[in-house]
């Protein structure tokens, strides 16, 4: 099976560098730009089955392509909650709070919101055990880049902060082919996004 994962679109530069989570909130306008664009370049790619995040940017994002099946939206793709810190950034979240940061684990623990260790959980069972269950050979699943990068985590068995280091713009998409459990940048000139 071979799975492109995309990260949604730009949001509203008051939410860059937050710890959203669940707030639903929408794209930008250049982020309706990059949709429209992805929308584009995956234009005549063939899909058994689409994934997205029930959160508003995902949805968002998926909007502009041109299905013949029905996406399935599923909370099981959203990012991790952050609680009462959701919508902060670093720099708010330090000010506010009595504890300090001492290395990434201590602090994404620190916060408010799911467990860490749920969120793992969550994002390999989608991946590993449910996708994998399924007759799918190419699926198209929409979501957030710390979905993305805690499934890094997981299959190239690096720390969670050496996965949340690796780059991952708006709109970016990688493929993970699930025969060998390795990721692959999508190319530049992959078309698609007809289901079959």
């Amino acid at each position: 099976m071979i799975i492109t994962l995309v990260r949604h679109a730009e949001v509203d530069e008051a939410y860059h560098q937050c710890y959203n989570g669940h707030i639903d909130i929408s794209l930008s306008q250049k982020g309706r730009t990059e949709a429209q664009e992805l929308a584009d370049r995956f234009a005549n790619k063939e899909f058994n089955a689409v994934f997205c995040s029930d959160l508003k940017r995902c949805k968002e994002t998926l909007e502009p392509f041109t299905l013949e099946c029905k996406p399935v939206y599923t909370s099981m793709l959203r990012e991790k909650s952050w609680g009462r810190h959701e919508g902060k950034n670093f720099d708010e979240i330090i000010a506010s709070e009595a504890f300090e940061y001492e290395n990434f684990e201590q602090w994404i623990n620190a916060l408010d919101g799911e467990l860490y260790s749920a969120y793992v959980k969550r994002i390999e069972g989608f991946f590993t055990g449910f996708l994998p269950a399924n007759p799918y050979e190419n699926v198209l699943v929409m979501t957030h880049a710390g979905v993305i990068r805690v499934l890094m985590h997981i299959l190239e068995k690096i720390s969670l902060e050496e996965a949340f280091s690796k780059p991952f713009a708006y709109a970016d998409s990688i493929t993970l082919d699930t025969e060998t459990w390795q990721f692959t940048k999508a190319p530049e000139n992959f078309k698609g996004t007809r289901c079959v």
